[in-house]
């Protein structure tokens, strides 16, 4: 196992990040803007197992005050193994300076968060973008 951070994009494989992606069943996606929104992302992390990425999870922020872990995915045949967690705490330790940290868990994930001691908000509110969303992810 390998964990790579903020790799050159030009040596990461997106054809398999975007498998990954549909492996968990997240929207489709485009190569194309999967790796600009990657390129976008101060923080990113890869997870190898040999020469395969296997897992992965980026960051957005202001680079001072707020900041928000995204799309951290592992393969389900690697989830359990530790890997969720080495990213996420890996992303979370390079913005540990901010004052506001969050995230967005998928819809099941949440006592994986909860496990590593994660605490939901009470204020936190989305705008739905299509049906699917608002009944994954409101109340």
């Amino acid at each position: 196992m390998n964990l790579i951070e903020n790799p050159d994009p030009e040596t990461i494989d997106w054809t398999r990040v975007v498998a990954l992606y549909n492996s968990v069943n997240w929207e489709n996606r485009l190569e194309k803007e999967v790796k600009r929104a990657f390129q976008k992302s101060t923080f990113t992390c890869f997870v190898y197992i040999g020469a395969e990425i296997v897992g992965f999870g980026r960051t957005f922020d202001d680079g001072q005050y707020y900041g928000t872990i995204c799309d951290l995915v592992i393969h389900p045949d690697f989830q359990g193994n530790g890997y969720g967690k080495m990213i996420l705490n890996n992303l979370k330790d390079r913005m540990k300076d901010y004052f506001f940290v969050t995230l967005t868990a998928a819809p099941g994930k949440a006592p994986f968060y909860d496990k590593m001691g994660w605490k939901k908000q009470t204020s936190a509110f989305i705008w739905p973008t299509g049906k699917k969303q608002e009944s994954e992810h409101c109340e």
